[in-house]
């Protein structure tokens, strides 16, 4: 990586971009022609192998750090260490996230202070951080950027061993019409965008361990199938990228028709 800046007519910042639906929406935003700055606490060796596709697919420029969001600070950090290589940032994607299965009743204060920390403050104080470059940045249509937060359908619907997750990823998406309803004067759009059962590799190993599991999802699924990672990253690169500047703070339900029933 080199600590040059850069001078790139768009720019995205995704974090959790290492593997999974983070790694899709990059690729996905990099095929829009945005450059790409990638944050996640995966290896050097997966963000690297990102990076290196994101170019291959069209991105101007790509780059990466190793950034730990479960740590106070670190979020403002980033979004410091992203503008300092690549001159601004024109989209925010928080998607970076973690989660914990148990029986309410069961969850400690450690539980609730990492996910809270990961899932909802991470994109929150990412999200104040880069404020002051949305601004700043404001072209003559007055748009001055896109926050995309990477919400869930547990933040809409109730389910067994989510009390927890399904809480961080609600407040997400509250946040998101709050920071809309505020910041659409400055010309910023916040949107969020829930994923339903997706097929990611963490997915299909976990589920894969219980019997029955992968039937049982699907079956409630109308669509008939698990989601691919790549349709989420479509749904954020159409809120990315689209010229529709009239969606604020809606939350783009990406499920299969899981939540309608």
């Amino acid at each position: 990586m080199s600590a040059a800046k850069l001078a790139s007519p768009k720019v995205a910042l995704v974090t959790g971009a290492s593997r999974g639906i983070g790694r899709e929406i990059a690729l996905a935003l990099a095929a829009k022609g945005l450059s790409v700055y990638l944050a996640a606490d995966g290896t050097e060796a997966e963000l690297a192998d990102t990076v290196a596709a994101a170019k291959a697919g069209g991105a101007p420029e790509a780059r990466w750090t190793i950034v730990d969001l479960g740590t106070p600070g670190e979020a403002e950090r980033m979004v410091e260490t992203a503008l300092a290589a690549m001159g601004r940032i024109d989209v925010l994607v928080n998607n970076a996230g973690i989660r914990c299965r148990k029986p309410f009743g069961a969850f400690t204060r450690a539980d609730f202070a990492a996910l809270i920390e990961v899932n909802l403050a991470a994109a929150f104080f990412a999200s104040q951080a880069v404020l002051p470059a949305m601004r700043a940045q404001r072209d003559g249509n007055g748009v001055g950027g896109r926050i995309i937060h990477i919400a869930s359908q547990h933040g809409s619907v109730a389910s067994e061993e989510n009390a927890l997750y399904g809480t961080t990823k609600a407040a997400l998406i509250h946040l998101a019409r709050n920071m809309a309803y505020e910041l659409a004067k400055d010309g910023i759009q916040v949107n969020t965008v829930s994923p339903g059962p997706i097929a990611t590799q963490f997915n299909k190993d976990t589920w894969g361990t219980i019997p029955g599991k992968l039937e049982t999802m699907t079956a409630r699924v109308p669509a008939g199938r698990m989601g691919r990672p790549e349709e989420i990253a479509e749904a954020v690169a159409f809120l990315a990228t689209t010229d529709g500047s009239f969606i604020h703070g809606h939350d783009l339900v990406v499920d299969g028709g899981y939540i309608i029933h």
